[in-house]
């Protein structure tokens, strides 16, 4: 079941903070219902924003409590659009594909995670000359890749 699931093209799906630019939560998975509920979930508690602004694609509110306002428009989406082709671009060439949905799923989620923490804490914006994790209040510095493989986590 496991292998017929992630057989295929996969999608990255992104939440990101509007105010910052923090990548909230990424995943990857088919284009399902499923894959927007897994995302709104595992950025449930990372914000108190009760807004998603989205394309109209219908999954979101099939998936999306009504408390939840929703948004739908490009004008809304341009700058989720823009990272997620950044993170779409990078996966691609971090693991040798094209920039184009992934075929090997696990090698994808592994180098989702790797782009999205060099988008929030190394990366700079070349016009606020800062991070993502920086304009959250999450970090004073850009981060390194030493900072992030030696920071103390919990397994």
């Amino acid at each position: 079941m496991t292998q017929e699931r992630e057989a295929g093209d996969c999608w990255i799906a992104l939440s990101l903070a509007d105010s910052s630019g923090l990548i909230l939560a990424a995943r990857v998975g088919k284009h399902t219902d499923e894959l927007i509920e897994e995302l709104v979930i595992s950025t449930e508690g990372k914000t108190d924003c009760k807004q998603l602004n989205s394309d109209g694609w219908g999954g979101y509110e099939r998936v999306l409590s009504p408390e939840v306002q929703h948004y739908i428009g490009k004008d809304k989406t341009q700058r989720l659009e823009r990272t997620n082709g950044i993170v779409r671009q990078q996966t691609g060439r971090w693991h040798r594909r094209q920039n184009k949905f992934g075929k090997v799923w696990e090698q994808t989620k592994v180098t989702t995670r790797l782009v999205v923490s060099y988008f929030n804490w190394i990366w700079q914006h070349s016009r606020f000359k800062t991070t993502a994790a920086q304009r959250a209040g999450l970090a004073t510095r850009s981060w390194t890749w030493h900072d992030i493989v030696s920071y103390p986590t919990l397994v």
